[in-house]
Parts: structure tokens; C-alpha cells; sequence
């Protein structure tokens, strides 16, 4: 074998009782500590930074060196925090004051309603159905449906009661809503 490879036979029995070179368990070694010293900031650090990580621990070595462990140990800098498309345009969305302070219990019926807008997702699209609910009896007051949010309540001027007839219903309390749309205004 050592003819066909053309190395001398001393070195591959060196080779076999020892595998692997000092500068390769030096290697080995510092890619235990720069993965570590990666790891620690988030996974963020490019070489350099890692460079000077090691240097403050006390380890010597060049930067050339440790961009090529880093190269091979598939250590890699974050580069830029890129903004996700879309979300940081236009008005920021209204926030209604809390009214309610977490307290959900009401000695009447009809004082407290609260609302909510629940996002379905069908074949055809997305369904936007907005409830309405008494907090006194905990039923269902109303609801709507809308095929879009188009910025404004889908609970519009007349919701379909818990009967599934349409109707108009007033009262004289407060009214509260929980929601996560952005752009979604109280009513």
C-alpha cells in the first residue's frame, strides 16, 4: 500500500500509532472553544469578535487561524437583522383604553359585553367571524361574519343573533373587546 500511495513505510506506522497530528488536536481543540464562545453570544459572533474572545481567555493564535476553524466548523456570523416585509408601514393601530382591569364578573345582564375576532381559514380564503358576548350569562349576544377585515368592525350595524335571525340590539353599558388585529377599532 505504501508503494501505490508513494510514502515511505516508516510514516504509516507512525501514522498508525498515532492518527492524529498535534496541529490537528490543537485545531479540534480550539473549534471546542470557539463553538462555545459562539454559542454564548447568541450565535451571532463572526471570527473576529470570536478572535478577540479567545484572547481575552488568554488563547494565542493568529485571526487567519481562526477563520479557518470557524470556516470548517460551519460557525458562521448573523449578518443584519432584516425587517420582515410589510409589517412596519403605515399608521400604528389604535389601542382602546382597558376598561375592565381583569375584572370579568358583573352583578347584571347587559352592562358588560365583550368581543372578540376569530380568524377561519377555508379552501376560498380567510373568514373573519366576530362574536359578541354578555359577561353576565356568558352567552352569545351576536355575531357577523365578513370575507375581509377592510379596516373596520365586521359586526357592521345589524349582527345575526344565537337564533340566526338578524337583529338589532342596544343596551346602555360598557362595551370591551380583546383582540390581536391591527387596525381593529372599538365600537
Amino acid at each position: 500500500m505504501c508503494r501505490i500511495f508513494k510514502i515511505h513505510s516508516s510514516g504509516f506506522y507512525v501514522w498508525l500509532k498515532n492518527p492524529l497530528s498535534n496541529k490537528t488536536k490543537e485545531d479540534r481543540r480550539l473549534a471546542g472553544l470557539l463553538k462555545q464562545a459562539w454559542l454564548e453570544s447568541g450565535c451571532v459572533y463572526g471570527y473576529r469578535k470570536l478572535h478577540a474572545d479567545l484572547r481575552s481567555i488568554g488563547q494565542v493564535c493568529s485571526p487567519n487561524k481562526v477563520a479557518r476553524i470557524t470556516r470548517e466548523a460551519s460557525i458562521r456570523a448573523q449578518i443584519g437583522y432584516k425587517r420582515k416585509k410589510g409589517l412596519y408601514g403605515g399608521k400604528p393601530a389604535v389601542v382602546a383604553p382597558n376598561q375592565l382591569n381583569q375584572k370579568f364578573e358583573t352583578q347584571t345582564p347587559d352592562q358588560i359585553w365583550v368581543t372578540d375576532i376569530i380568524y377561519i381559514k377555508t379552501y376560498e380564503g380567510w373568514l373573519y367571524l366576530a362574536v359578541v358576548i354578555d359577561l353576565y350569562s356568558r352567552r352569545v349576544i351576536g355575531w357577523s361574519c365578513a370575507l375581509s377585515e377592510a379596516r373596520k368592525c365586521p359586526l357592521g350595524g345589524a349582527v345575526t343573533d344565537a337564533n340566526g335571525s338578524c337583529a338589532k340590539r342596544s343596551f346602555n353599558g360598557s362595551l370591551a373587546m380583546q383582540t390581536k388585529v391591527k387596525g381593529y377599532h372599538p365600537f
